[in-house]
């Protein structure tokens, strides 16, 4: 199975006061052609000041469920410790409906600890959290069966998270989509794992859509230019990776990276 080149952009709910900017920064999103808007699941700025302003995300999706009418929507990633299971099951179909069968659920297990710790829940381990994840799936997938009205399409579950013995065993049971949070060099040995659990569960790896982000954690600086930006694109793509994803921080959120990668895009189709 192959997937089409997609463009993916993280709107991420930090540093504007005035959240006019996000919904004006998701429909320049739809406008120029971007695939998919994602979001991020925290309660806390991740960089610059931690204490800035900060929007809750499944709220968010809702609203963008209703402003928008083409662009796939979800966040990159939903904390699982922070919903009961049954309940983001609800939260999600209801945001699917509204969007006429856009959502994507991205979800993954937590690791921001001030997160926790000012909202009152279990910080735990990597490993309990892990567990409570691998518990969790089941139960969310059971109750996207049982709604009333149903999604409006077998809603894309993706999961986040690189880790070989855990995280991606769940990506190969459960997900269709798996961002791996890889760079062009790490993303062949977590990908050859991954692989290996598909074989283990009799699963065609090829059936999971794969998605990496090119800037920051992906080994393209901020500025750094176009030119690297387009490189590691092509260097991802020839992986195997669909669904290229980019950052875009508040209040401004410069969109030019993301309408780099949509030329670049259409321009290899």
């Amino acid at each position: 199975m192959s997937f089409p080149t997609r463009i993916g952009v993280q709107l991420q709910p930090q540093h504007s006061g005035n959240y006019g900017h996000l919904r004006d920064a998701v429909m320049r999103c739809e406008d120029m052609g971007v695939d998919v808007a994602f979001n991020w699941d925290h309660f806390y700025p991740l960089y610059g000041d931690p204490d800035g302003a900060h929007y809750e995300c499944w709220t968010m999706l809702g609203a963008w469920a209703e402003q928008t009418s083409r662009i796939e929507i979800g966040a990159l990633v939903t904390c699982n410790s922070y919903r009961n299971p049954e309940l983001l099951a609800d939260m999600a179909r209801t945001v699917d409906n509204i969007s006429d069968g856009r959502l994507i659920l991205g979800i993954g297990s937590g690791w921001k600890q001030k997160d926790y710790d000012e909202y009152g829940y279990d910080f735990g381990t990597v490993g309990s959290r892990l567990d409570d994840l691998a518990a969790a799936m089941p139960r969310i997938t059971s109750r996207l069966g049982k709604l009333n009205p149903a999604p409006l399409r077998d809603i894309p579950i993706l999961i986040g998270g690189q880790g070989e013995k855990k995280t991606l065993r769940l990506v190969a049971e459960y997900a269709h989509m798996w961002h791996g949070f890889t760079t062009a060099e790490t993303y062949p040995g977590k990908a050859a794992v991954l692989d290996r659990h598909c074989a283990d569960l009799g699963r065609d790896a090829s059936s999971i859509e794969r998605s990496a982000g090119v800037e920051n954690n992906s080994g393209v600086a901020r500025g750094e230019g176009n030119d690297a930006l387009i490189a590691n694109a092509e260097a991802l793509v020839g992986l195997g990776v669909s669904l290229l994803t980019v950052g875009v921080n508040g209040p401004d959120y410069d969109l030019g990276t993301a309408e780099a990668l949509c030329r670049w895009r259409d321009e290899r189709a």
